[in-house]
């Protein structure tokens, strides 16, 4: 599948709330190991992490949330311009509101659980980042925000709740 190489910039159409914090949004990609025999059948959750653009430190994909898109939208871009997955952004983990090392400016971030359903060999931001399939605690051992470890959290718990199990279950016991 071909995608537009290019990643939005500027901050022209970027949204702020009334306090003037500017509003990102990002996903935390999430799949389940593929079995060894090449099968889908495993139950470990893995996630995707992305270098930031100066190399130093592991994130999730987030960025501005422009005018022009939903949220939902804006998080499923970021994950297509930063790490270079597709999938189905399937619920809010959070909103957070944090002040950024790099700048002193504040922000307010939502998150999503993204699970992916494609890969690409060639995404926007390719040259500048580099993504690393994971566990979910080798992730939040490197990722470099607390409050996206706050948002991992939150997607660990939901996958693994004893009703995800129930539903996974009755999903297992279904004719096909």
């Amino acid at each position: 599948m071909v995608c537009d190489l290019v990643s939005r910039t500027g901050r022209e159409s970027q949204r702020y709330n009334n306090l003037g914090c500017r509003q990102v949004a990002g996903c935390i990609p999430y799949r389940y190991k593929d079995g060894s025999d090449g099968s889908n059948i495993s139950n470990e959750l893995e996630v995707l992490v992305i270098s930031s653009q100066n190399g130093q430190g592991l994130t999730f994909p987030k960025g501005g949330w422009e005018l022009d898109e939903s949220v939902e939208e804006a998080a499923s871009r970021e994950s297509l311009e930063e790490a270079g997955v597709r999938g189905n952004v399937e619920y809010e983990l959070g909103k957070w509101s944090f002040i950024s090392k790099r700048y002193g400016t504040c922000y307010e971030g939502y998150m999503f659980a993204l699970l992916v359903q494609e890969q690409l060999d060639l995404w926007p931001e390719k040259n500048v980042r580099r993504r690393i399939w994971m566990t979910a605690a080798e992730a939040r051992e490197v990722c470099q925000h607390g409050w996206m470890k706050e948002a991992l959290d939150k997607l660990v718990e939901r996958l693994t709740s004893p009703q995800q199990q129930k539903e996974a279950d009755l999903d297992d016991q279904r004719p096909s």
